[in-house]
């Protein structure tokens, strides 16, 4: 294709579009008052991965000399001098959405206000006296800075105070400290209230209100709050001995990764500032004011304040059991019965834990074979699978340590697994494990029988309430085949099988899809029904962006749901006119992978873990399965379309790569994740009815 780089949008670029439109709903007036602050302090901690490793990857870019261009022509330089601009303006709107948009509000409406220590009331200022001598002053560590005293190594994302001070005894003698903001006390305290006006104050406040019971012998010239953003993308040898203490060593480095992101209160005593710039080494790109409060991302624990329900979503309640499970408590009978497929978070996660629990305690199963990506920090999954293997099951549990920002939980996990008597695998050498995949193997009357559950999200029961995800639980045989070689390959040194219904990456995912959206394109031009429907989290893959641009010029009809990154770019007039980019951003995190191929009328689909970026078709091992019980099908259709019609949360890019809310003229107002909801309530509830009115009913455990 000529010129590509003019159909190439950067990916750098494109992520912080999307944290655009998640900022978008902190600023709709429409949305509850407390879910605006979670969707503002959701972008800040956001903004802080994406400094700790892609500004950070940029950075060492340059450092190391690199200035090949990537596919949308931009060397790193040029990209870091666009991502300067596009942080330091995206951060001036998240300020002033907090004071212009929710605070006033916040105030007016629900009496709900913070304040600072000169405007605390009498009673207000008798508590934070107590709060401080009681819980603060005791864990607090002033650290002065000298020539004998270097500047301390402080943590990543840690909130601090810089004092600059200045000598009782030797005047004009000019000295800093800097006080750490403790992370382990609550970052905001409420205080007494004031009339109808629920008060609340931030910790760096009331520590800075008593700072001159830390320096008694110095006189206080200036407080500056300040963050620092460290670079936390990990270098591991692959090759090590032991991989686990590798890992553990790579995590102490990140905690002390270069500084890429100072950020200071506007107006900053310049002499404070000239001191940090020079402490931390960090250049005036690098240096975020702003109007305060520094970190936004306590306002998630905010939004969950008591007494402040009405200021929330109605929350999204799964159905328990799933439709699919409706009148059985013995979860392998209805699995024998059918393939059942369930939809997170509106039908209840707690069908996958029952399957590997009830795994555990089965006298028939034999082993248990998991892979583990993100897991909770009190996972049942984990406690089945050590209750499994104490019951003498074969446990085989793949635990990828690579998970970014999740080694550590999974390091610990894999030790817990290990003393249990679980074989734990800690992935493959140069390939992280990001396929979600359960075989539960049991003896049955009729010989070996394998169960299977494969997923679009993560073993996490924490996540699964707020993410969207799909499951299919299945006993088809040649599944199961599919299933036992995956596992062999992930366990031995078995070489990558012919799957005869699974599409595995790295070894054959990318050449399946490209077949795929080819195939769709010829069945275009010979004029046979064609159309590509997919739904993923980023869309990055150059070949694949090159192959649905081809489709386009063909005729093919490409419908995208793209979450966040995508650096394809529909509308360019005679190369992607046929294609349209969808994303939705509502209550719920977006999840799952759904790929339609309409093939010449027989349509087929499929879910998986992957996304389409090269990492996950070249560098993981991912799954992608069809979905083939015509019941199933239907509904998997259903769930595109429904996705397809929203209206309420659904943006669509536009071929200068902004992206407009749906124009409703016309058009009814529907949220897909609403629809979703309602619908497996409508669909529960249905079933319920049936039982009731029937003479049969099935008899259920003492539990349910």
């Amino acid at each position: 294709m000529s010129d590509k780089k003019n159909y190439y949008y950067n990916r750098e670029l494109s992520w912080m579009d999307f944290n655009a439109r998640v900022l978008e709903e902190a600023q709709k007036k429409d949305n509850p008052l407390m879910e605006r602050l979670r969707f503002l302090a959701i972008t800040g901690s956001n903004l802080d991965e994406f400094f700790m490793v892609r500004v950070a990857g940029v950075k060492s870019q340059i450092a190391s000399n690199y200035t090949k261009p990537d596919d949308s022509g931009m060397t790193p330089k040029e990209l870091l001098s666009a991502l300067d601009k596009k942080t330091h303006a995206f951060m001036e709107k998240q300020y002033s959405c907090l004071y212009r948009s929710i605070l006033p509000v916040l105030k007016k409406q629900a009496e709900i206000e913070f304040r600072l220590p000169e405007k605390l009331t009498h009673e207000q200022r008798a508590f934070t006296d107590e709060y401080f001598h009681r819980v603060l002053f005791p864990v607090l560590t002033p650290l002065a800075v000298d020539s004998s005293r270097p500047f301390p190594m402080l943590a990543n994302k840690s909130l601090n105070l810089a004092v600059r001070l200045s000598s009782k005894e030797n005047k004009g003698e000019k000295c800093f400290a800097v006080v750490q903001v403790p992370s382990i006390l609550p970052r905001f305290t409420e205080l007494p209230a004031d009339g109808d006006t629920r008060c609340f104050i931030l910790l760096e406040d009331i520590i800075t209100d008593y700072l001159e019971e830390l320096f008694e012998l110095h006189e206080i010239k200036a407080v500056c709050p300040f963050r620092i953003t460290r670079n936390s993308d990990l270098t591991i040898d692959e090759e090590a001995d032991d991989f686990m203490y590798e890992i553990e060593k790579s995590i102490k480095r990140r905690k002390r990764g270069r500084p890429v992101r100072l950020e200071l209160l506007q107006h900053t005593d310049e002499d404070t500032r000239k001191f940090l710039i020079k402490a931390l080494n960090i250049n005036e790109s690098g240096i975020y004011e702003v109007q305060g409060p520094i970190d936004l991302t306590f306002f998630s624990k905010f939004a969950n304040i008591p007494g402040c329900e009405k200021l929330c979503f109605a929350p999204i309640r799964p159905t328990t059991p799933p439709g699919d499970f409706f009148g059985y408590t013995d979860i392998f009978r209805a699995i024998r019965e059918g393939d059942r497929l369930v939809h997170h978070p509106y039908e209840t996660f707690d069908c996958v834990v029952q399957f590997i629990a009830q795994a555990a305690e089965d006298e028939n199963v034999l082993a248990i074979k998991q892979t583990l990506y993100r897991v909770s920090g009190n996972s049942p999954i984990i406690a089945s699978l050590i209750k499994a293997a104490e019951n003498g099951k074969q446990v085989t549990v793949l635990v990828e340590l690579k998970a970014r920002f999740d080694e550590e939980n999974n390091i610990n996990w894999a030790k817990k697994l290990e003393k249990a008597g679980c074989h734990v695998i800690y992935g493959l050498t140069g390939l992280k494990t990001h396929c979600k995949i359960a075989l539960v193997v049991r003896r049955e009357e009729d010989g070996i029988r394998r169960y299977l559950h494969l997923g679009t999200g993560n073993y996490n029961d924490s996540t699964a309430k707020i993410y969207t995800d799909l499951g299919l639980f299945t006993c088809n045989e040649q599944f199961g085949a599919d299933a036992s070689s995956l596992f062999n390959v992930i366990t031995g040194y078995s070489r990558p099988p012919e799957y005869k219904h699974f599409i595995v990456a790295p070894h054959g995912m990318r050449s399946f899809f490209e077949y795929m959206i080819r195939q769709e394109t010829e069945n275009a031009k010979k004029g046979l029904p064609s159309g590509i429907t997919v739904k993923v989290n980023s869309l990055v893959d150059p070949k694949i962006i090159e192959l649905l641009y081809e489709a386009s010029k063909a005729g093919v009809r490409v419908q995208l749901i793209v979450r966040g990154i995508c650096c394809l770019i529909p509308g360019i007039e005679g190369v992607s006119e046929n294609i349209t980019v969808m994303s939705i951003v509502g209550q719920l995190l977006e999840h799952s992978r759904i790929f339609r191929f309409e093939n010449a009328g027989n349509p087929r689909i499929y879910m998986g873990s992957a996304d389409w970026m090269p990492r996950n078709l070249d560098r993981r091992v991912e799954l992608v399965f069809p979905i083939e019980d015509e019941t199933q099908k239907a509904r998997a259709f259903g769930i595109l379309d429904t996705m397809l019609s929203d209206t309420t949360n659904a943006r669509f890019m536009q071929s200068d790569t902004s992206y407009e809310h749906v124009d409703l003229r016309g058009k009814k107002k529907i949220s897909s994740q609403l629809t979703f909801y309602h619908e497996a309530q409508a669909r529960l509830k249905e079933l319920q009815s049936i039982e009731k009115d029937s003479v049969l009913i099935p008899i259920h455990s003492a539990e349910e």
